[in-house]
């Protein structure tokens, strides 16, 4: 009897599953939008039950569709949405209150209380004074003690965070706090959720990549932050056990399906496209373009510290090692094109952007910084604003909509210097994923500007191939991460044609458009 596994990816705007076999390929896939709310300007809900009833769905569909039985699975993996968390009464399975997705913004002023706090400031004092110290005596930086105090100086709180999160849920959900001391509230991110679910509550598991991601977890320590947790007055009994990322978190309940299915795998989005894109080793780097743009690279077994105010995470756990890696976000990469086509109206399709950029040599000088929602690493400036500059009277469409995929480019090397800078390691080969991966133009663009070879695979959805490579690592359905690379099918490699002078220009003017764009939206 055939085998398979399933992935469960649980995204932002719907969730998906699909079954892979042997060779990773997709046999059957189902899908299922999972709608947001906004209560509120800057509010982003969902409801957990929607997305639990969705993943039944999902996962119903398509053995059905494929005609396969429960019993020919040999194990479920789940990949989902990072910081996005829920509370819930475990003695019915009732969340006390939606959602709140990492694009919520409800929790600024908690987060901006929590940065003045007094600890907060004093951690901070101490870890820019050894941050200016590793500038002479580098090796600070190579001990786990030195990059946490490092990365404590620039130590902020994201309103995207589960720990702010689940405060604000405290201090206006009467129910949560009655039901936290009666010992019957649970928290969890949305993979603990469908976990919980699944095995019919009696597993509350989570991995490290998610927990890493939650701002309540110490990843130099690999544990629960108490220090965290007490400056936002959580409770770590709530909190789920953290498993290694193919662990063994239980079987689904014979109720479900008709039969028990081992769930071998909880990972965190891009977490699991880094796995899936083969970034197994110190300084592989992969690139999902998506809405953004995240760029992750594998730093190896220790936690690099953060000199840019990028985001140390741990990428997974396996067989009791710890892989960690650095993240970097665009903010505006798929949302660029389109606004090309919404608001200015100057594409019909998204996918038409690659053949008009081919229509004109160069730019005509136009620079297009892609700032809508200000400006992440390395320049931190939420007041920054997006800007078209370099306009003449031959500008033409063609010109802004090849300006627009180069300003995506451009922002991809901010990022990829602030990474190399932190890590201390050299790029040479970027892997790219997501659906704006599609477009040839940006992508021979990305390795123009950064002068290194950029591979695309077949399959551009890498969290749900990665949360199937997990689970079948973590069931035995494939032996080795030498077997994985073995199925990893390559669609076209990009390499840098453009000339080291030419490169070095296009980016310096880059760097005077950006200048114009900082804190423009700053009230004077």
């Amino acid at each position: 009897m055939n085998k398979y596994i399933i992935a469960v990816d649980e995204g932002t705007t719907g969730i998906r599953a699909i079954i892979f076999d042997k060779n990773a390929e997709i046999v059957a896939q189902s899908y299922e939008k999972i709608s947001q709310y906004f209560p509120h300007p800057g509010w982003c809900e969902q409801d957990g039950r929607e997305i639990w009833e969705k993943c039944l769905i999902v996962i119903r569909n398509v053995l059905k569709s494929s005609k396969i039985k429960p019993e020919q699975i040999s194990a479920i993996g789940i990949s989902s949405q990072r910081s996005s968390n829920l509370l819930w009464d475990k003695t019915n399975g009732k969340p006390v209150y939606n959602v709140i997705t990492w694009q919520d913004t409800r929790t600024a002023e908690i987060c901006a209380e929590k940065d003045n706090a007094f600890k907060m400031k004093s951690i901070r004092a101490l870890g820019k004074f050894t941050k200016a110290i590793s500038s002479v005596a580098t090796g600070i930086r190579k001990t786990t003690a030195g990059a946490r105090l490092i990365t404590t100086a620039t130590l902020s709180f994201p309103t995207a965070s589960s720990l702010a999160h689940t405060k604000w849920i405290f201090d206006n959900i009467d129910k949560s706090k009655e039901l936290e001391n009666k010992g019957n509230l649970l928290n969890g991110t949305i993979d603990t959720w469908l976990i919980w679910n699944l095995t019919g509550g009696k597993v509350h598991a989570t991995d490290y990549s998610n927990a890493s991601s939650t701002g309540m977890f110490d990843s130099f320590k690999l544990q629960w932050s108490n220090f965290f947790l007490d400056l936002f007055d959580v409770n770590s009994d709530i909190l789920p056990e953290v498993f290694e990322t193919n662990g063994d978190f239980g079987v689904t309940s014979k109720a479900i399906f008709g039969c028990e299915i081992p769930i071998r795998c909880s990972v965190a989005d891009q977490q699991s496209s880094l796995f899936a894109a083969g970034c197994f080793k110190p300084g592989d780097v992969k690139l999902t373009n998506g809405t953004g743009s995240f760029i992750d690279m594998n730093v190896g077994y220790k936690p690099s510290p953060s000199l840019n105010k990028l985001i140390p995470l741990i990428a997974w756990r396996l067989n009791n090692r710890t892989t960690f890696m650095l993240e970097g976000m665009v903010n505006t990469t798929g949302a660029a094109v389109q606004w090309l086509k919404e608001n200015l109206s100057i594409i019909d399709r998204e996918e038409d952007s690659e053949k008009m950029a081919y229509k004109v040599e160069d730019t005509g000088g136009v620079y297009f910084v892609p700032a809508f929602t200000g400006l992440s690493s390395p320049y931190w400036d939420p007041h920054a604003s997006g800007i078209v500059i370099g306009l003449n009277r031959r500008t033409t469409r063609e010109h802004i909509v090849r300006a627009a995929l180069e300003g995506i480019a451009f922002r991809c090397k901010d990022v990829i210097q602030a990474i190399e800078k932190s890590s201390g390691l050299d790029i040479s080969l970027i892997r790219a994923d997501g659906g704006a991966s599609k477009n040839n133009f940006l992508l021979q663009f990305i390795a123009d500007m950064l002068n290194v070879e950029v591979e695309r695979p077949v399959m551009l959805d890498g969290t749900a191939l990665g949360a199937a490579y997990f689970a079948g690592l973590g069931s035995g359905y494939w032996d080795s991460i030498d077997e994985l690379l073995k199925t990893r099918k390559l669609d076209k490699t990009f390499v840098p044609l453009m000339k080291k002078e030419k490169r070095e220009m296009l980016y310096s003017v880059w760097k005077d458009a950006v200048g114009r764009s900082l804190m423009w939206r700053k009230e004077k």
